[in-house]
């Protein structure tokens, strides 16, 4: 019986067989106890019909072998295709996207060489749960959701990740001073998890100033844990800002199964030229190593990779005049990396992964505490398009219902206050909020719900959907309208 490690390898598309050919070789010269199960997944599934990129058969060696090694794909033009990355994070529980953004100066050219920092972002929820609709001829929304379990995994999964690797802070970035609710849950449950940790140094940045600070000073950071869309894009700008998107690994971890892959795409204008870095690829390749218990070969690599940049051997997209000594494709610049297996960096910290790096992390969430819920009111919104669009018309329609007590309070367009009491300069759509509660803000049935919605629809108003305000545990557990 073998004694290796099997894993799910995917060439990709672009320069995806080029870059994953050099980083097997790379691994098995270093001795990686793999035994890869190839897949196919991208464009030529796709093109087969199959809209998530990957047939049966892949999710099934996913399944089996729970690690996933994956070049990158094209997604083809035009509607009905799904991200294949999107769809293997969710279908597999992958809730956690590690992205160590990293200097290497002066061999990669960068303005801040001392960057050295860890960007995890929540994987499955945010505005990426695809959740849309068109509800009006001019309006569409998207839903961004947050859970108080997502949250505390992501966040958990930072703090262990910190103290497995020797981190000293870990900072949470939030736009929480606006949305209050979803944002609000995520830095409450940071504030909560933090005490867990003392030994830890923490704190909070709003995402705008803190994306700004990534671009300015990224040395001040250590491990930084955010939302979904803001991991997102301040990876990006975090591993542009240390020297090139293009050396960028990245991790997507669940509780069984985990993807590593390059940050980059498939890059099909270099496809077949032999000149694509394999660095991305390789870098994620290494994570995957001391994620299946192998730091030892990933040491060797990590550091056979850093030699290779020391002595000059570089691709021409880090090819640099005057310090690089030779310009080497995809190819060429694996075999310089094998010859330096064994060498580390001479100006370059050494990689070293302690014992620590293989132990398992602490993610087990705790059990939730109920609350009281309580109903006691309902926003509904329409379409309408009538009388000029005036608010003051539609409010006093509206306030000619009664449902048993429920009545109207105020309407909004776009978030904003517009009856009554609006303001004539506010600019306004065709769709419009209105809030309806009972006297006092006491308990709503659903019974009223119903009885009010026959009402709006006798009134000849469209109706285009609802949302029940709630409180919990007396708590108002829903957003005041700007203007309220």
């Amino acid at each position: 019986m073998s004694s290796k490690r099997k894993i799910t390898v995917a060439y990709g598309d672009g320069i995806g067989p080029e870059i994953m050919e050099a980083t097997l070789r790379i691994l098995d010269a270093a001795g990686a106890q793999i035994e890869p199960e190839v897949i196919e997944i991208g464009e030529q599934v796709y093109l087969k019909g199959i809209s998530s990129g990957m047939d049966a058969s892949a999710f099934e060696s996913l399944r089996e072998t729970k690690v996933f090694l994956k070049a990158p794909i094209t997604t083809p033009q035009g509607g009905g295709f799904k991200s294949l990355n999107v769809t293997t994070r969710t279908s597999f529980g992958l809730f956690a996207n590690v992205r160590p953004c990293k200097a290497y100066s002066p061999f990669i050219k960068t303005n801040y060489p001392k960057t050295d920092l860890v960007i995890i972002r929540e994987n499955e929820e945010d505005l990426y749960s695809g959740i849309e609709h068109r509800q009006t001829q001019e309006v569409v929304q998207s839903l961004k959701l947050i859970s108080k379990p997502g949250s505390e995994k992501i966040i958990r999964y930072a703090f262990e990740y910190a103290k497995k690797y020797g981190r000293k802070k870990v900072t949470c970035m939030t736009k929480d001073n606006i949305m209050k609710l979803a944002d609000g849950l995520f830095h409450k449950t940071f504030d909560e998890i933090a005490k867990e940790y003392p030994e830890i140094e923490t704190d909070h940045k709003i995402i705008d100033i803190g994306s700004a600070l990534i671009a300015e000073r990224p040395e001040i950071f250590d491990v930084i844990v955010t939302l979904n869309l803001y991991g997102d894009i301040i990876s990006d700008i975090a591993a542009q800002v240390t020297g090139s998107v293009g050396l960028g690994g990245s991790a997507n971890v669940g509780e069984e199964v985990a993807m590593f892959e390059a940050i980059h795409g498939s890059a099909p204008d270099i496809a077949g030229m032999d000149i694509a870095n394999p660095s991305g690829l390789l870098n994620g390749a290494i994570m995957m190593l001391v994620h299946i218990g192998q730091p030892e070969v990933a040491e060797k690599i990590a550091n056979a990779w850093m030699k290779t940049l020391e002595d000059g051997y570089h691709t021409g997209d880090i090819y640099q005049e005057g310090l690089s000594k030779e310009r080497v494709g995809t190819q060429a610049f694996a075999d310089a990396i094998i010859e330096r297996l064994g060498q580390g960096p001479a100006n370059m910290e050494p990689i070293a992964f302690g014992k620590e790096a293989t132990e398992p992390m602490n993610i087990k969430l705790k059990p939730a505490v109920k609350q009281a819920k309580e109903l006691i009111g309902v926003d509904v919104f329409l379409e309408w398009d009538e009388e000029g669009r005036d608010p003051n018309v539609l409010g006093e329609k509206l306030r000619q219902l009664d449902a048993d007590g429920l009545q109207l309070q105020l309407i909004t367009n776009r978030g904003v206050k517009v009856f009554p009491g609006g303001m004539k300069e506010t600019f306004c759509t065709d769709h419009w909020r209105c809030r309806f509660q009972n006297a006092g803000q006491s308990a709503v049935t659903h019974a009223q719900i119903l009885d009010l919605l026959k009402q709006v629809e006798a009134l000849g108003c469209d109706f285009i959907k609802t949302e029940n305000l709630y409180t919990f545990d007396g708590q108002r557990a829903y957003s005041l309208s700007q203007g309220e």
